[in-house]
């Protein structure tokens, strides 16, 4: 579904990513496993247009690389970045609908209440501003903007950092149920205690080269 070849990225003159190449099959669930500093939400920001790459990206034989950010959300893909990005004055619900409106999608109604059957905690958040809730409540409503959009792929960065354990395994469980939806899932950790379970294989990335595990 997603073949990575040859991705570059740098800031200014420093080499970030470097030839990077990976694969994500329909429906799997992959983990991109480094270190703080590795260069795993580079990666994932130069998937979602948000840096300038070189190499390519394909998504189903679209090189997403070539498209503006805008365009890449509009082919399924749906992005959760480390540290959430809510708008802290929208409600739960305006924060989820999102990229629905910066897409002008049809289905959004329909695509909420599913999210909100999979995640019922969310749903009872749905009328509050998001600067009110807690930091893991961020994380799970991030999740469902990402939902929202993600119909064919989930870039998911760091989703478990800081999350007691009890919300820890609401998430894993969460994200176990995506295998029957089909939704392509590529998971950045700093490590596999949480996510050991769920992944179909593993990429390390050290010092922005990619390699299988």
């Amino acid at each position: 579904m997603l073949r990575i070849a040859h991705l570059g990225v740098s800031i200014g003159a420093v080499a970030i990513i470097r030839d990077a190449s990976l694969e994500l099959g329909a429906g799997e669930m992959c983990g991109l496993i480094g270190r703080n500093g590795a260069g795993k939400t580079t990666l994932m920001r130069a998937l979602m247009g948000a840096l300038p790459a070189r190499g390519s990206a394909e998504l189903d034989g679209v090189d997403l690389i070539r498209l503006p950010a805008h365009r890449r959300v509009a082919h399924g893909i749906g992005y959760m970045p480390e540290d959430r990005r809510l708008v802290p004055e929208f409600t739960v619900e305006e924060n989820i609908r999102l990229p629905s409106w910066t897409t002008r999608s049809s289905g959004a109604d329909a695509r909420l209440d599913w999210i909100f059957g999979i995640m019922p905690e969310v749903e009872r958040l749905r009328g509050r501003r998001a600067l009110e809730l807690s930091g893991g409540q961020q994380k799970m409503v991030a999740l469902a903007r990402a939902l929202m959009a993600g119909r064919r792929m989930l870039l998911l960065d760091e989703p478990f950092e800081g999350l007691a354990p009890a919300l820890a395994r609401r998430l894993g469980e969460v994200l176990a149920s995506l295998k029957a939806q089909s939704v392509s899932v590529l998971l950045a950790e700093s490590n596999e205690i949480h996510v050991a379970d769920l992944l179909a294989r593993v990429y390390r990335i050290e010092r922005g080269a990619v390699t299988p595990a």
